[in-house]
């Protein structure tokens, strides 16, 4: 088990620019039902939620399915997913003492097995935007005091944000913080323009 902490190259998901320019763009989806699937449960949960009140009358029916569909999006992110589409997955393990360490693996990219940028793509949009969805959810109950869904909101915050936190820590380094990625990330953008707007004039 190889934690590896300098995964600038293996998948894009801050800096799509420069990657483009260092690898050839790779467009087809070679694994069509993991990319299905990534998508399908956790756009299920949050069809459920959103239609549940209209499709049916009972809360606990509906809280279940939710939580069926979060736990199986969950899973297939964390076990499936990450790995096919993107060369990265993550998990905990206990060691013979008792303590429990965070692995972090990233696939270092060659030949076949490099991933395409649509499957990139489509990995990193679902994996941010419904951990987003559920913020806004979690305050949209809170603010509607609709405190019995506060719990599967909660869930569902819970699970895609350990998915989402999992796999960033895996694309910027288990070991790297980060916070100090992000002021790297955006110190270079503001670098990059400054020099672009000094070069027009």
């Amino acid at each position: 088990m190889i934690t590896n902490d300098a995964n600038d190259e293996d998948v894009s998901l801050f800096d799509a620019e420069e990657d483009a320019g260092k690898r050839s763009k790779k467009t087809n989806i070679k694994h069509p039902v993991a990319s299905f699937f990534h998508l399908f449960f956790r756009v299920g949960a949050v069809l459920v939620y959103l239609l549940c009140e209209l499709l049916s009358k009972s809360f606990i029916a509906c809280m279940v399915t939710i939580i069926l569909l979060l736990s199986c999006d969950f899973w297939t992110v964390k076990n499936i997913t990450g790995r096919l589409m993107v060369g990265l997955r993550w998990w905990n393990q206990v060691d013979d003492d008792g303590r429990s360490h965070w692995v972090f693996e990233s696939r270092k990219d060659a030949g076949k097995m490099q991933a395409s940028d649509s499957e990139s793509r489509i990995f990193w949009l679902g994996l941010i935007i419904c951990p987003v969805l559920w913020v806004i959810f979690a305050f949209s109950t809170l603010f509607s005091f609709k405190i019995k869904w506060l719990p599967v909101v909660i869930m569902g915050l819970v699970l895609q944000g350990a998915n989402l936190y999992g796999y960033v820590r895996c694309k910027v380094g288990g070991k790297t913080s980060l916070k100090n990625v992000a002021t790297n990330y955006f110190g270079r953008q503001f670098l990059k323009q400054a020099l672009s707007k000094e070069g027009e004039s």
